[in-house]
């Protein structure tokens, strides 16, 4: 079993501690006991649930605010070289820990599931915790977005299993030793880091070589980045690899995906039989998520049957299609989507779920890179939507890019025969779509930035 605090970890210091991935390690480890502190660049829920928890949470970054007895420092690829806090590092000469190093030794002793993949990482690390609990396993998880059910993103459990959201972003899935690897899909995304497709295939390769011996692949068999994984580590001798999907070929083949509003009925037909189940979001991608999340359980030994049906009892994670409420008979969803892949899939399952009513689509990019490479195909996937309005790009990490604005999508979806309009000021979306939506209609509210910040604002002034 896994050791209380990992060595040298019990007075750990993070760096942007409200962050996703950062506030789970840092919850974990105040679960087991570390004195945990940190500092983030606003005021959360995170930092209060972590002070809940325990833990020391300053707001901005300043030297000061790094102990002198800190154990280590934990930092994300995103913290900058010149953080005041990083540099007192260095002069106290504390460690520097990667976060996805803290993560891979709080999964010592445990049996692993690391969740990897270009999309749906979140969402099938969240239905595998889910289902796991609802069985009595009592898993440890850490996930890149909050549960609607336990509302947290992490949790130490007293069971032997660890199920960890793996990211590829910045190669750190390569620290990882799983029992069982999910690879959902293999796409080229965040260009900042890779150069080409035949990166990406050489950075998942290392990831998948990382499974324990006799360990297990999960991979679609459908997708065709996951089909080239596949083919490239099918000689690995001490590797078992089970395919999922639509494929004949498939393992544990979908049969049939069947929408029931905002809810899907799933059958796959696995070991010569059928198995029929339900997933409570709406979509055919987050079925297979579902299938996906399926067959890392039975890879550990858990029944199928009971694992299926606690995977109905999964209700969502915030920002994957959830629904944030109604007002003048308008339903506000959010979306996470900020691939033109996750786009097209998000809106296709909303189109599905609509019916007859209209989808509206508050749209705002993510990062200068990603909109420079992929811009026109984001602009393709709003033709999906009876209408759009589109933010000026979120930033994160970055700096501009010369030349690259939200007008590269703005041009391509009119292209596409698209509805769209140019917002520029975000206080104005609210009055905006008030002045669009009609009883019936869907607005779903898409990105990986603040945009999330717009749906009680859009339902308030719906309300009025």
């Amino acid at each position: 079993m896994a050791p209380a605090v990992p060595s040298a970890m019990d007075r750990p210091h993070f760096i942007g501690i409200g962050g996703a991935g950062m506030s789970g390690i840092a919850k974990i480890l105040a679960q087991r006991g570390a004195k945990v502190a940190g500092s983030d660049a606003k005021e959360s829920l995170t930092a209060e649930a972590l002070r809940e928890l325990g833990a020391t949470v300053h707001i901005g970054h300043a030297a000061g605010h790094l102990a002198s007895d800190a154990s280590c420092v934990v930092v994300s690829s995103a913290i900058r070289a010149d953080n005041p806090e990083l540099a007192r590092a260095a002069e106290l000469s504390v460690p520097v820990v990667h976060r996805a190093d803290a993560l891979a030794s709080l999964m010592t002793g445990l049996r692993s599931i690391a969740v990897a993949g270009t999309h749906g990482k979140t969402t099938t690390t969240s239905m595998l915790a889910v289902a796991l609990t609802e069985l009595g396993l009592d898993p440890s998880y850490a996930i890149g977005g909050d549960l609607e059910g336990p509302g947290t993103n992490a949790r130490h459990g007293g069971g032997e299993i660890f199920v960890a959201e793996a990211d590829e972003s910045d190669r750190s899935f390569q620290k990882y030793d799983p029992e069982v690897a999910i690879v959902l899909n293999v796409e080229l995304d965040h260009h900042a880091n890779y150069a080409s497709m035949e990166e990406i295939y050489d950075s998942f390769e290392t990831f998948v070589g990382k499974v324990v011996p006799g360990g297990t692949l999960v991979i679609s068999a459908d997708q065709p980045g996951a089909v080239e994984l596949t083919r490239r580590v099918r000689d690995l001798s001490s590797l078992n690899v089970v395919t999922y999907g639509d494929s004949k070929d498939a393992d544990i083949r979908v049969h049939k995906v069947t929408p029931r509003g905002l809810t899907s009925e799933v059958t796959v037909l696995l070991n010569g039989r059928f198995l029929t189940f339900t997933v409570s979001v709406p979509g055919s991608h987050y079925a297979h998520n579902a299938v996906a999340a399926l067959a890392a359980g039975v890879a550990l030994g858990i029944p199928a049957h009971n694992l299926a049906s606690a995977i109905g009892t999964y209700t969502g994670v915030k920002r994957r299609l959830q629904l944030k409420g109604e007002a003048a008979g308008v339903q506000v969803i959010d979306s996470y989507a900020h691939h033109p892949t996750e786009m097209t899939a998000d809106l296709e399952a909303m189109r599905g779920a609509a019916a007859d009513a209209r989808l509206l689509v508050v749209f705002q990019p993510h990062l200068f890179s990603r909109t420079q490479e992929l811009g026109k195909e984001m602009g393709r996937a709003l033709a999906l939507a009876d209408a759009s309005v589109v933010l000026d790009i979120y930033p994160a990490r970055e700096d501009p890019i010369p030349g690259i604005t939200s007008a590269l999508i703005i041009d391509a979806a009119k292209a596409a025969g698209a509805d769209v309009t140019a917002v520029h000021d975000k206080s104005t979306v609210p009055d905006a779509v008030a002045g669009m939506a009609k009883p019936g209609d869907l607005v779903l509210t898409m990105g990986a930035g603040d945009v999330t910040d717009l749906g009680p604002a859009i339902l308030a002034r719906l309300s009025s």
